[in-house]
Protein backbone atom coordinates (compact mmCIF):
# COMPACT_ATOMS: atom_id res chain seq x y z
CA UNK A 1 0.00 0.00 0.00
CA UNK A 2 1.02 3.66 -0.72
CA UNK A 3 2.46 5.47 2.30
CA UNK A 4 1.47 8.79 3.01
CA UNK A 5 4.36 11.29 3.84
CA UNK A 6 4.02 12.77 7.84
CA UNK A 7 0.34 10.62 8.08
CA UNK A 8 1.06 9.68 11.47
CA UNK A 9 2.25 12.98 12.92
CA UNK A 10 -0.99 14.81 11.20
CA UNK A 11 -2.98 12.16 12.39
CA UNK A 12 -1.95 12.34 16.16
CA UNK A 13 -2.10 16.16 15.41
CA UNK A 14 -5.76 16.08 14.64
CA UNK A 15 -6.80 13.83 17.12
CA UNK A 16 -5.25 15.85 20.01
CA UNK A 17 -6.57 18.82 18.72
CA UNK A 18 -9.92 17.05 18.75
CA UNK A 19 -9.65 15.72 21.85
CA UNK A 20 -9.10 19.11 23.77
CA UNK A 21 -12.33 20.38 21.82
CA UNK A 22 -14.01 17.51 23.85
CA UNK A 23 -12.66 18.47 27.23
CA UNK A 24 -12.86 22.29 26.56
CA UNK A 25 -16.98 21.45 26.67
CA UNK A 26 -18.96 21.86 29.45
CA UNK A 27 -20.22 18.96 31.30
CA UNK A 28 -24.03 18.15 31.27
CA UNK A 29 -24.95 15.48 30.32
CA UNK A 30 -21.89 12.94 30.48
CA UNK A 31 -23.58 10.31 28.30
CA UNK A 32 -24.33 12.12 25.45
CA UNK A 33 -20.69 13.52 25.85
CA UNK A 34 -19.22 10.06 26.27
CA UNK A 35 -21.28 9.45 22.92
CA UNK A 36 -19.86 12.07 21.31
CA UNK A 37 -15.93 11.11 22.13
CA UNK A 38 -16.50 7.41 21.04
CA UNK A 39 -17.81 8.51 17.58
CA UNK A 40 -15.01 11.19 17.48
CA UNK A 41 -11.70 9.74 18.68
CA UNK A 42 -12.62 5.63 18.11
CA UNK A 43 -9.76 5.88 15.73
CA UNK A 44 -9.96 6.17 11.58
CA UNK A 45 -7.56 7.20 9.24
CA UNK A 46 -8.63 10.88 9.15
CA UNK A 47 -8.60 10.82 5.41
CA UNK A 48 -9.98 14.50 5.21
CA UNK A 49 -8.12 16.39 7.61
CA UNK A 50 -4.50 15.13 6.30
CA UNK A 51 -6.04 16.04 3.18
CA UNK A 52 -6.79 19.10 4.60
CA UNK A 53 -3.05 19.71 5.98
CA UNK A 54 -1.36 18.29 3.16
CA UNK A 55 -3.48 21.16 0.67
CA UNK A 56 -2.33 23.45 3.53
CA UNK A 57 1.41 22.44 3.60
CA UNK A 58 1.85 23.20 -0.84
CA UNK A 59 0.51 26.62 -0.25
CA UNK A 60 2.49 27.66 2.53
CA UNK A 61 -0.21 27.49 4.97
CA UNK A 62 -0.72 28.49 8.76
CA UNK A 63 -0.59 24.99 10.33
CA UNK A 64 -2.67 26.82 13.58
CA UNK A 65 -5.15 27.87 10.76
CA UNK A 66 -5.56 24.32 9.53
CA UNK A 67 -6.16 22.69 12.42
CA UNK A 68 -9.45 24.91 13.01
CA UNK A 69 -10.41 23.44 9.01
CA UNK A 70 -9.16 20.17 9.33
CA UNK A 71 -11.41 19.18 13.14
CA UNK A 72 -14.47 21.00 11.39
CA UNK A 73 -14.47 18.69 8.85
CA UNK A 74 -13.96 15.58 10.90
CA UNK A 75 -16.97 16.59 13.04
CA UNK A 76 -18.95 16.92 10.58
CA UNK A 77 -17.31 13.40 8.70
CA UNK A 78 -17.79 11.50 12.03
CA UNK A 79 -21.11 12.83 12.72
CA UNK A 80 -22.07 11.59 9.30
CA UNK A 81 -20.93 8.16 10.01
CA UNK A 82 -23.08 8.18 13.21
CA UNK A 83 -26.32 9.22 11.42
CA UNK A 84 -25.58 6.62 8.39
CA UNK A 85 -25.34 3.62 10.55
CA UNK A 86 -28.59 3.96 12.25
CA UNK A 87 -31.40 1.41 11.05
CA UNK A 88 -33.17 4.21 9.90
CA UNK A 89 -30.09 4.82 7.50
CA UNK A 90 -27.75 1.90 6.67
CA UNK A 91 -28.09 -0.53 9.80
CA UNK A 92 -24.57 -1.51 10.53
CA UNK A 93 -23.67 -2.48 13.74
CA UNK A 94 -19.86 -2.51 13.03
CA UNK A 95 -17.98 0.58 12.35
CA UNK A 96 -14.29 0.35 12.29
CA UNK A 97 -14.22 -3.11 13.84
CA UNK A 98 -15.83 -1.72 16.96
CA UNK A 99 -19.94 -1.94 18.08
CA UNK A 100 -21.46 1.50 15.84
CA UNK A 101 -22.35 4.33 18.19
CA UNK A 102 -26.45 3.08 18.35
CA UNK A 103 -25.20 -0.16 19.49
CA UNK A 104 -22.71 0.77 22.23
CA UNK A 105 -24.85 3.30 24.03
CA UNK A 106 -28.97 3.34 21.88
CA UNK A 107 -30.16 5.47 19.21
CA UNK A 108 -31.16 8.48 20.95
CA UNK A 109 -27.92 8.89 22.17
CA UNK A 110 -26.71 8.15 18.86
CA UNK A 111 -28.61 10.67 17.14
CA UNK A 112 -28.13 13.52 19.69
CA UNK A 113 -24.03 12.92 19.15
CA UNK A 114 -24.33 13.22 15.75
CA UNK A 115 -26.69 16.38 16.51
CA UNK A 116 -23.66 17.47 18.75
CA UNK A 117 -20.54 16.99 16.62
CA UNK A 118 -22.03 18.58 13.20
CA UNK A 119 -22.61 21.72 15.59
CA UNK A 120 -19.45 21.68 16.89
CA UNK A 121 -17.80 21.72 13.90
CA UNK A 122 -19.25 25.18 13.00
CA UNK A 123 -18.41 26.09 16.82
CA UNK A 124 -14.33 25.49 15.92
CA UNK A 125 -14.46 27.02 12.73
CA UNK A 126 -16.98 30.25 14.49
CA UNK A 127 -14.23 30.47 17.54
CA UNK A 128 -10.86 29.78 16.33
CA UNK A 129 -7.94 32.37 16.77
CA UNK A 130 -7.18 32.43 12.81
CA UNK A 131 -3.62 34.13 11.91
CA UNK A 132 -4.60 38.13 10.84
CA UNK A 133 -4.54 37.24 7.03
CA UNK A 134 -7.38 34.54 7.57
CA UNK A 135 -9.35 36.17 9.81
CA UNK A 136 -11.28 38.19 7.11
CA UNK A 137 -12.19 35.05 5.54
CA UNK A 138 -13.63 32.78 8.68
CA UNK A 139 -17.07 33.59 7.29
CA UNK A 140 -16.30 32.02 4.01
CA UNK A 141 -14.88 28.78 5.33
CA UNK A 142 -17.79 28.58 7.34
CA UNK A 143 -19.88 29.33 4.00
CA UNK A 144 -17.86 26.07 2.30
CA UNK A 145 -18.52 24.07 5.21
CA UNK A 146 -22.43 24.37 4.60
CA UNK A 147 -22.30 23.85 1.34
CA UNK A 148 -20.16 20.61 1.62
CA UNK A 149 -22.29 19.17 4.93
CA UNK A 150 -25.63 20.25 3.90
CA UNK A 151 -28.74 20.05 1.62
CA UNK A 152 -26.02 21.04 -1.66
CA UNK A 153 -23.34 18.45 -0.42
CA UNK A 154 -23.18 15.64 1.51
CA UNK A 155 -26.94 15.07 3.18
CA UNK A 156 -28.16 15.94 -0.24
CA UNK A 157 -25.97 13.12 -1.29
CA UNK A 158 -26.82 10.46 0.89
CA UNK A 159 -30.69 11.29 0.32
CA UNK A 160 -29.85 10.70 -3.22
CA UNK A 161 -28.73 7.18 -1.73
CA UNK A 162 -31.38 6.09 0.24
CA UNK A 163 -33.81 6.66 -2.52
CA UNK A 164 -31.66 4.57 -4.95
CA UNK A 165 -31.47 1.79 -2.79
CA UNK A 166 -33.21 -1.38 -4.42
CA UNK A 167 -33.43 0.54 -7.68
CA UNK A 168 -31.33 0.91 -11.03
CA UNK A 169 -29.50 4.01 -11.70
CA UNK A 170 -26.93 4.77 -14.64
CA UNK A 171 -23.59 5.76 -14.33
CA UNK A 172 -24.12 9.76 -14.57
CA UNK A 173 -26.73 9.48 -11.70
CA UNK A 174 -24.51 7.39 -9.62
CA UNK A 175 -21.50 9.94 -9.57
CA UNK A 176 -23.98 12.78 -9.00
CA UNK A 177 -24.98 11.04 -5.59
CA UNK A 178 -21.27 10.26 -4.56
CA UNK A 179 -19.83 13.68 -5.61
CA UNK A 180 -22.45 15.12 -3.06
CA UNK A 181 -21.85 12.27 -0.78
CA UNK A 182 -18.49 11.90 -0.43
CA UNK A 183 -16.78 13.99 -2.96
CA UNK A 184 -18.49 17.27 -1.41
CA UNK A 185 -16.58 16.87 2.10
CA UNK A 186 -13.01 15.85 0.21
CA UNK A 187 -13.20 18.65 -1.86
CA UNK A 188 -13.97 21.22 1.27
CA UNK A 189 -11.03 19.54 2.43
CA UNK A 190 -8.63 21.35 -0.72
CA UNK A 191 -10.94 24.54 -1.16
CA UNK A 192 -10.79 25.66 2.81
CA UNK A 193 -6.97 24.82 3.30
CA UNK A 194 -6.45 26.81 -0.32
CA UNK A 195 -8.12 29.65 1.65
CA UNK A 196 -5.62 30.10 4.32
CA UNK A 197 -3.14 30.61 1.85
CA UNK A 198 -2.65 34.19 0.46
CA UNK A 199 -0.90 33.17 -3.04
CA UNK A 200 -3.13 30.75 -4.22
CA UNK A 201 -4.82 32.54 -7.44
CA UNK A 202 -8.38 32.21 -8.13
CA UNK A 203 -7.34 29.74 -11.51
CA UNK A 204 -5.20 27.74 -9.44
CA UNK A 205 -8.05 27.42 -6.89
CA UNK A 206 -10.13 26.45 -9.89
CA UNK A 207 -7.54 23.16 -10.10
CA UNK A 208 -7.42 22.14 -7.11
CA UNK A 209 -11.37 21.89 -7.35
CA UNK A 210 -10.95 19.71 -10.05
CA UNK A 211 -8.31 17.47 -8.24
CA UNK A 212 -10.05 17.13 -5.07
CA UNK A 213 -13.63 16.45 -7.18
CA UNK A 214 -11.32 13.97 -9.18
CA UNK A 215 -9.84 12.38 -6.09
CA UNK A 216 -13.37 12.22 -4.48
CA UNK A 217 -14.61 10.38 -7.59
CA UNK A 218 -11.90 7.82 -7.27
CA UNK A 219 -12.24 7.38 -3.59
CA UNK A 220 -15.76 6.24 -3.81
CA UNK A 221 -14.91 3.90 -6.47
CA UNK A 222 -12.37 2.36 -4.70
CA UNK A 223 -15.08 1.77 -1.71
CA UNK A 224 -17.09 0.31 -4.02
CA UNK A 225 -14.26 -2.48 -5.07
CA UNK A 226 -13.03 -3.09 -1.60
CA UNK A 227 -16.56 -3.70 -0.23
CA UNK A 228 -16.16 -6.97 -2.17
CA UNK A 229 -12.61 -7.63 -2.65
CA UNK A 230 -11.33 -7.32 1.03
CA UNK A 231 -12.03 -9.07 3.91
CA UNK A 232 -14.53 -8.43 7.11
CA UNK A 233 -11.09 -8.13 9.22
CA UNK A 234 -9.27 -5.42 6.99
CA UNK A 235 -13.36 -3.24 6.32
CA UNK A 236 -14.39 -3.50 10.14
CA UNK A 237 -17.59 -4.40 8.70
CA UNK A 238 -19.18 -7.28 6.74
CA UNK A 239 -18.12 -7.48 3.65
CA UNK A 240 -20.21 -6.51 0.82
CA UNK A 241 -22.92 -5.10 2.87
CA UNK A 242 -23.45 -2.21 -0.29
CA UNK A 243 -24.47 -5.19 -2.44
CA UNK A 244 -26.41 -7.02 0.64
CA UNK A 245 -28.22 -3.62 1.31
CA UNK A 246 -29.07 -3.51 -2.50
CA UNK A 247 -27.39 -0.25 -3.45
CA UNK A 248 -26.12 0.76 -6.81
CA UNK A 249 -21.89 0.51 -7.00
CA UNK A 250 -19.59 0.86 -9.77
CA UNK A 251 -18.86 -2.78 -9.28
CA UNK A 252 -22.27 -3.39 -10.04
CA UNK A 253 -22.60 -1.03 -13.33
CA UNK A 254 -19.21 -1.48 -15.10
CA UNK A 255 -18.25 -5.08 -13.60
CA UNK A 256 -14.87 -5.41 -11.41
CA UNK A 257 -12.29 -4.53 -13.76
CA UNK A 258 -14.53 -1.38 -15.38
CA UNK A 259 -14.64 -0.21 -12.12
CA UNK A 260 -10.66 -1.06 -11.70
CA UNK A 261 -9.69 1.17 -14.93
CA UNK A 262 -12.30 4.08 -14.06
CA UNK A 263 -10.31 4.44 -10.79
CA UNK A 264 -7.15 4.33 -12.52
CA UNK A 265 -8.13 6.37 -15.39
CA UNK A 266 -9.80 9.33 -12.60
CA UNK A 267 -6.12 8.85 -10.74
CA UNK A 268 -4.26 9.34 -13.94
CA UNK A 269 -6.34 12.95 -14.23
CA UNK A 270 -5.81 13.72 -10.71
CA UNK A 271 -2.05 13.69 -11.51
CA UNK A 272 -2.57 15.43 -14.78
CA UNK A 273 -4.56 18.42 -12.82
CA UNK A 274 -1.56 18.37 -10.06
CA UNK A 275 0.73 18.55 -13.20
CA UNK A 276 -0.84 22.62 -13.90
CA UNK A 277 0.31 23.97 -10.54
CA UNK A 278 3.47 25.33 -10.06
CA UNK A 279 3.51 24.28 -6.04
CA UNK A 280 4.97 21.35 -4.27
CA UNK A 281 1.93 18.86 -4.71
CA UNK A 282 4.26 15.53 -4.10
CA UNK A 283 2.08 14.68 -0.96
CA UNK A 284 -1.41 15.48 -2.91
CA UNK A 285 -0.07 12.93 -5.79
CA UNK A 286 0.95 10.45 -3.23
CA UNK A 287 -2.73 11.03 -1.25
CA UNK A 288 -4.79 9.96 -4.81
CA UNK A 289 -2.37 7.07 -5.59
CA UNK A 290 -3.07 5.83 -1.48
CA UNK A 291 -6.76 6.52 -2.70
CA UNK A 292 -6.90 3.93 -5.64
CA UNK A 293 -4.32 0.91 -4.22
CA UNK A 294 -5.59 0.97 -0.38
CA UNK A 295 -7.38 -2.38 0.13
CA UNK A 296 -9.56 -1.06 3.30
Amino acid sequence: MSQLTNHQQYQQQINDFLAKQLDNLTVNDEKLLAAMRYGLLIGGKRMRPYLAYITGESLGAEQTDINAIAAALECIHAYSLLHDDLPAMDDDDLRRGKPTCHKAFDEATAILAGDALQTLAFDILANHTFSEKIQPKQIVLIQKLVTASGYQGMCGGQALDLSATGQIIDLAQLEKLHSLKTGALLEACVLMAAECSPQVTTQEKQVFKKYAQLVGLAYQVQDDIIDITSSEEELGKPKGSDLAANKSTYPALLGLQGAQDKAENLFQQALQALSCLPYNTQSLAEFATFIIKRSH
